[in-house]
């Protein structure tokens, strides 16, 4: 995977900063006049799949080009509990001021990409992909699809032009057709552009059969057991790529794989991954510990 373009990074870290220290910061202006010599050190808690340390890293140097950093895991490395990550020296009143925002970063995409880890090893032996969604947050988008691809998931659409999606609601607007799914499909069919792929979603058997009857590139079983899943594999016969989505979780994914799905999508894997457990800690610097006997 390769990284993330320097100008994102440099473009989401100024906006974290912002919000943070905009406004400079009153706990340590108030605690420290002048600079304090420190070290602190970025500890794994968990075994993770390391996201979001180029752009801790850069953090760190916005906030003081003149501190001193040493990387020891990159992003897409893996690491251990209790494994280090970043040592950083320098004035500890810079490090506190970067501190939440770098952990943010680095905390919050690490969890995605451990967590679509999680899945793809579920799912290891079957020959299916994982697909994040587009259920972002809002100017986080690249940032958490790199990190899904960082875990070894797939990325699905960056944005409403990059495929022809037919879901629920697009076809709540054709209900005066007789067969919605299948209208729906044609319409795509005759008014697509640059070949996009042709996703309808489904939720019946029934509502499978439109489906093929319009030729989509995926038919998208929405909400459906495996045992369903299996039904309607058996009726595509290979006319059009299985994807599976709603409700995906570690306990039902290799069912869903080994009923014949192949993509599974999983909206949780950037809506609520949970954070990867990192701690920083903090100490003062060796020489101003001497200078202190």
């Amino acid at each position: 995977m390769p990284p993330l373009p320097a100008a994102d990074i440099r473009r989401a870290v100024r906006q974290g900063l912002e919000e943070d220290l905009a406004q400079g910061d009153a706990t340590t202006t108030a605690l420290f006049s002048r600079p304090i010599p420190a070290r602190a050190t970025l500890i794994a808690q968990q075994p993770m799949v390391v996201a979001g340390m180029a752009a801790a890293v850069q953090t760190f140097l916005m906030v003081d080009p003149s501190l001193h950093l040493s990387v020891s895991k990159r992003d897409g490395d893996r690491a251990q509990n209790g494994e280090l990550l970043l040592q950083i020296d320098g004035d500890g009143r810079s490090i506190l001021q970067a501190e939440r925002v770098a952990l943010n970063f680095l905390q919050h995409l690490s969890g995605i990409a451990t967590s679509t880890q999680q899945f793809c090893r579920a799912v290891h032996d079957y020959p299916v992909d994982i697909l994040d969604t587009r259920k972002t947050l809002p100017g986080w988008r690249k940032l958490q699809k790199w990190a899904v691809a960082l875990g070894g998931g797939t990325n699905h659409r960056y944005s409403l032009s990059d495929g022809i999606l037919i879901k629920d609601n697009h076809l709540a607007l054709l209900q005066r057709h007789r067969r919605p799914v299948e209208q729906a499909c044609r319409l795509a069919q005759r008014r697509r552009s640059h070949r996009l792929p042709i996703i309808v979603e489904v939720e019946s058997l029934s509502e499978v059969r439109q489906a093929l009857a319009g030729k989509p590139d995926v038919i998208l079983l929405d909400n459906m057991e495996p045992a369903l899943v299996r039904r309607a594999v058996a009726i595509i016969k290979n006319r059009a790529l299985v994807e599976v989505s709603g409700g995906i979780t570690l306990k039902n994914v290799r069912a869903m794989a080994a009923a014949g799905a192949d993509r599974i999508s999983i909206g949780a894997l950037t809506h609520s991954a949970p954070a990867a457990s990192v701690s920083l800690v903090m100490a003062l610097a060796r020489r101003a510990k001497r200078r202190r006997r």
